[in-house]
């Protein structure tokens, strides 16, 4: 019998890096013909912001290496054994669950309100109350950050469900999945200039885009790309760091009485953030959710500034 499309059988095994070198392990475990390789937390120590450019790791890893289930697990034994020189290592398959695999993430993915009228849903999932108002992000993230399900995101899209959005011309700092681009667009701003330094976040926008048939008023670039300037909306969920050091940056994209939203940050980083910002913007009152805060700022007169 044919197998079903989209169900692919595999095995896999699971090892906690005790000693060993989570690059050496991994490289071992693609020389011996894994499709995949996932590393995990194997305790509670949770990487809450990287520097960028870095791919920090916990002090204690689970690994996780997806075969095919053809595969001579006592072959990939012996040479895993002899590549990482540990002859008493015991590896324990056991057959992956049969999924849909491509349709694996929707899972924990459902349609979800911001506001009164923005829902961001999955493709075939339309919302589920409201419908006749709704205003309709079709999203799928695909390798890029941003569904809506992160505190740091979904403080955003709160924001621009009753910011004054309607003809703005927007800078999105840090696109993701093109997420907030879309929906201030889908909102009614005029254009948006989506930026990001990585380029999987640039091909998931314009997929993104081109979900939502939007066709015009957006502009996808590589973030070291001109970002222009008299901007009525800045938006960045980034991190703190990058966030503090484009503060002049972001400054002058803002025209006099524009606004800007900054997210990304755990509440404890705001004071910080914030002094970065004061020279340039009358801060608001944050919004908070789930230990994750929101600032917003509005731009003052150049004449005003203190800088």
């Amino acid at each position: 019998m044919e197998p079903r499309r989209g169900v692919v059988p595999f095995i896999q095994f699971h090892l906690t890096l005790t000693g060993l070198d989570p690059d050496t392990v991994e490289a071992a475990c693609f020389a011996t013909g894994a499709v995949a390789v996932t590393l995990a937390d194997a305790g509670d120590a949770p990487i809450l912001e990287p520097a960028p450019g870095t791919t920090p790791l916990w002090p204690t890893i689970a690994l996780t290496a997806l075969y095919d289930d053809s595969t001579d697990t006592a072959h990939v034994t012996a040479e895993l054994r002899e590549q990482l020189n540990r002859p008493d290592l015991t590896l324990a398959f056991a057959s992956v669950e049969e999924r849909v695999w491509e349709r694996e993430w929707l899972k924990d993915f459902h349609p979800m309100r911001f506001g009164q009228r923005l829902w961001i849903c999955p493709g075939g999932q339309p919302p589920t109350a409201d419908a006749d108002q709704a205003i309709i992000v079709w999203l799928d993230p695909g390798l890029a950050f941003g569904t809506g399900t992160h505190a740091t995101t979904a403080l955003c899209l709160e924001w621009l469900d009753e910011a004054p959005v309607h003809h703005a011309r927007i800078l999105d700092v840090g696109t993701g999945s093109g997420i907030l681009a879309i929906a201030a667009l889908r909102l009614g701003a005029s254009h948006v200039h989506a930026l990001d330094i990585d380029p999987q976040s640039l091909i998931a926008t314009h997929d993104n885009a081109a979900r939502n048939d939007i066709t015009t008023g957006l502009t996808v670039a590589p973030a070291e790309a001109p970002w222009g300037d008299d901007y009525d909306i800045v938006m960045a969920n980034i991190l703190a760091e990058p966030l503090i050091e484009l503060a002049p940056r972001i400054a002058q994209a803002t025209k006099s009485g524009g606004k800007i939203i900054l997210s990304g940050l755990l509440t404890n980083q705001a004071d910080v953030v914030t002094t970065a910002y004061v020279p340039w913007f009358d801060m608001e009152p944050a919004r908070t959710r789930d230990g994750w805060i929101g600032l917003v700022g509005t731009r003052r007169n150049p004449d005003q500034n203190h800088v």
